[in-house]
Formats: C-alpha cells, sequence, structure tokens
C-alpha cells in the first residue's frame, strides 16, 4: 500500500495551496515546474510549508477537501504548529 500525504504550499503573495501526494517532493518540484496544479502556475516562488503522512488515498482526500474548506487563519495555524491537523484528521476517520 502506497501512503499518501496532505501538503501545503505558500504562494509569493501568501496564499496557500493544499494538495495531495504519495511522493510530495516529486509533486513539488513539479509545481515549481509549472506542470503541476494550474493554480501554482505564476504564483512562485513557492515554499513547501507541510507536510504529514494520512495513509491510504480515500483518506488523504477526505484530509484534503477538510483543509480547503477553512478559512485561512486556520490553514496557517497548521502551517505553523501543526495546531489542530490531528482533530481535523480524527473526523477523517470516521
Amino acid at each position: 500500500m502506497r501512503k499518501w500525504y496532505l501538503y501545503i504550499v505558500r504562494c509569493r503573495h501568501g496564499s496557500l495551496y493544499t494538495g495531495i501526494a504519495t511522493d510530495v517532493e516529486r509533486r513539488f518540484a513539479e509545481h515549481q515546474a509549472n506542470t503541476g496544479s494550474k493554480y501554482l502556475r505564476g504564483r512562485g516562488p513557492l515554499k513547501l510549508v507541510f507536510k504529514k503522512q494520512i495513509g491510504k488515498r480515500d483518506l488523504a482526500l477526505k484530509a484534503e477537501g477538510l483543509v480547503k474548506k477553512l478559512p485561512k487563519l486556520k490553514k496557517e495555524k497548521i502551517v505553523n504548529m501543526d495546531a489542530g491537523i490531528e482533530e481535523l484528521l480524527g473526523n477523517v476517520s470516521h
């Protein structure tokens, strides 16, 4: 079973992009080369600011959806101190 990760990228103007991947470093390199997400194209320089192993793909997709719905302030708390991510992920596993 491949392990899936949730990751967050900070864009040049401070916006946060959330995604999932099995190889975050490879995916981040794609984003930096403008071959990844269309949202991130032209928004560099990019910085990988958060990475967390989730497990199965379906759980990673659920976690990604939950994080994307969060207000930016809560995403910043996750990025800055991992705050709230465990509680959020606890909701995913049900």
